[in-house]
Formats: structure tokens, sequence, C-alpha cells
């Protein structure tokens, strides 16, 4: 793809306090193989040294462009707000988290599995995420060497366990008419609405996928999603929203009883396992409201299985363990012996 029939992207990086890792971020995306893009970095009155370095790469190279909110804003609020300041000229839109990185190939591989593919709504890769200490490679992929799938096929896919490709933002090129085309192109009401997002997306559209390894993601206990997310595992329930609001045009009557059946079993043992865990107030009262929310009441029956599918798995492993360590014992055994 020659510059002069690259499609115009804008590159939007939506921060609050991300001075510790900013730089790299943005030298991330100056070091893109693909030149005709933006890059907009939002601050959400940051407190750190974030604006201070914004500028300076901003008075540096023209493509990169700071915009400093009036009012702090919400994590998700602040995406919306952040996808907003893209250019009306831009025909593709990356999200990058100012924690993460773009390998220098990221944008021009993506853009070309999504200019071959007119009716792509989001083109996806592997993923490289680690903490410093250990990094791993995510994101199962779909079947190479294909590179294009039905979007409903990726979505009945995820919501029946088969594979899951959504990743995380700074993994995805979203066509921008798509995200103009939204007052709130996330869903404010939850905290995982880039994954509520891509089943919506997909529910008309394709997905693409490059089969290269194009960022990084960094896990890290300051990440703004882990601080509000993790503490009370808000990610089950709302997955589960996300099947009772797409399930029903993805799956005939029976198939969808049967996925849906499939998956509150397996949330319902997670709550078995925090049972055992001795979970506080808060959280029984998130997952009781969020249920409510769905329309699927707390039971207190369905509780007891999965405690009970819990305490079974749990005894099960506590036997092959017994059995890993006595067969180690008894060949160490052998060994001395002989």
């Amino acid at each position: 793809m020659t510059r002069s029939i690259e499609p115009l992207v804008s590159v939007v990086t939506p921060v609050y306090n991300g001075e510790k890792y900013l730089s790299d971020c943005v030298e991330s995306v100056l070091a893109q193989t693909y030149n005709n893009w933006e890059y907009v970095i939002v601050n959400n009155r940051s407190t750190d040294r974030t604006k201070e370095i914004a500028e300076g790469y901003a008075k540096k190279d023209g493509r990169v462009r700071l915009h400093n909110n009036e009012d702090f804003l919400g994590v998700i609020q602040n995406w919306n707000h952040a996808v907003r300041q893209i250019s009306p000229r831009s025909k593709y839109c990356k999200i990058i988290h100012a924690d993460d990185l773009l390998f220098p190939e990221c944008i021009e591989r993506m853009v070309e599995v999504a200019e071959a593919n007119p009716n792509v709504a989001i083109t996806g890769s592997y993923i490289l995420q680690g903490n410093g200490k250990k990094s791993e490679i995510c994101c199962t992929g779909i079947p190479y060497p294909q590179t294009v799938v039905s979007g409903k096929e990726i979505n009945r896919a995820a919501f029946q366990n088969r594979f899951f490709v959504f990743g995380n933002p700074t993994a995805t090129l979203v066509r921008a008419d798509l995200v103009k085309g939204c007052e709130k192109f996330y869903n404010e009401g939850i905290l995982y609405s880039d994954i509520d997002m891509c089943f919506r997306l997909l529910q008309d559209h394709d997905f693409g996928f490059v089969h290269q390894v194009l960022s990084f993601v960094r896990l890290h206990d300051e990440s703004q999603t882990i601080t509000a997310g993790e503490p009370l595992n808000k990610a089950n329930v709302e997955f589960l929203g996300m099947l009772v609001k797409n399930g029903p045009t993805l799956f005939d009557g029976e198939e969808y009883k049967k996925v849906l059946g499939m998956r509150f079993r397996r949330y319902y043992r997670f709550l078995g396992k925090n049972l055992l865990l001795g979970r506080k107030k808060e959280f029984w009262d998130y997952h009781r409201k969020g249920l409510e929310r769905i329309g699927y009441p707390f039971s207190k029956t369905k509780l007891a299985r999965g405690l009970f599918s819990e305490l079974l798995f749990m005894l099960l492993n506590l036997n092959n363990t017994y059995d890993r360590v006595s067969g180690f014992v008894e060949k160490r055994r052998q060994r001395v012996s002989q």
C-alpha cells in the first residue's frame, strides 16, 4: 500500500496519570511503518507529568495532538469523549491505552485486511501481554490462514466458549464511520464496554484478523479497568448480560437455552468458589443487582449446585495431585533402591 492511497487512521489514547508509560506508548506509534495517521492524546485531568509529556511530542510532530479535558470523566465516559476527537476525514480508528505498545507493523497489517474486505468492522490480531516478569501470547485467533469471519459466527463462538478473539482495545482497529455514527460508542453502563461494542458491531459486519502479534498489553495493578473491575469480578455478570442481550438473535430457541444454561452453570460455580473465599457483602450485593438487571434474580438453589460443583472439582484435583506426588515419590524410592 503506497502512501498516496493510504487511508487516514486516527490513533487515540485516553489517559489519566500515565507518565510512567506514556512516552513508550507514543514512541511505538511514531515507529509505525504506516504513515498516514493522526494521534490524539486525550488527557483526563492528570495530576502527574502526563500533560507535559504529551505537549512535548505534539510540538515535535504535527501528527500528534493533545486534547485536555475540562472536567474529569469516568473511565468509559472518557473513552467516548476520546473517540469523539478523531478527524472527520479518518477511515479507521485505533485505540491504544497509555500503558500499552504497538509493534511497528501493527497499523499497516490491520489496514491491509480491512481495506481488502469492506464489510469488516473490526480487525484484530494476536496480543503479547505481560507484567514485566512474564509475558504470554493471548487471543485464540481464527483458523489460519483465514483472515475474515462472519461477525455472527465470531459472536456465537465467543458465547459457546469455542474461541475468543476480542482481546483488548489496543489490539483492534475499527471502521471510523461506525465510531462517528454513535453518540456513545461505548456503553457507559458497564465496565467491559469494549467487548460489548464488539458484539454489537459484529451483528451486521464481519471480523478481520491478522495472524501476527501486533501489540503489547501491559498487565499491572494500576490499570483503571483492573482497579474498577477486579475487586468485584464484574466481567462474569457483565458477560452474561451480553449473552442475554445478543443471544436470541444468534441462536435458535433450543440452542439459546443450551448456551444460556451452560453459561449460568459456569457463573454459579464461580459464585460458589467465591463463597468458599468468604467474599464480603459488597461482592454479593453487586452480583445480586447485576443478575436482577439482566432479568435473572439470584438463585440460592443454583448457588448450592455451583458450590457442590466447585467442591467436587477441588476434591478431584486434590486426588489427582496426591496420585502425581505419590507416583513421583515411588519412582524416586525405586531409583534409590537400585
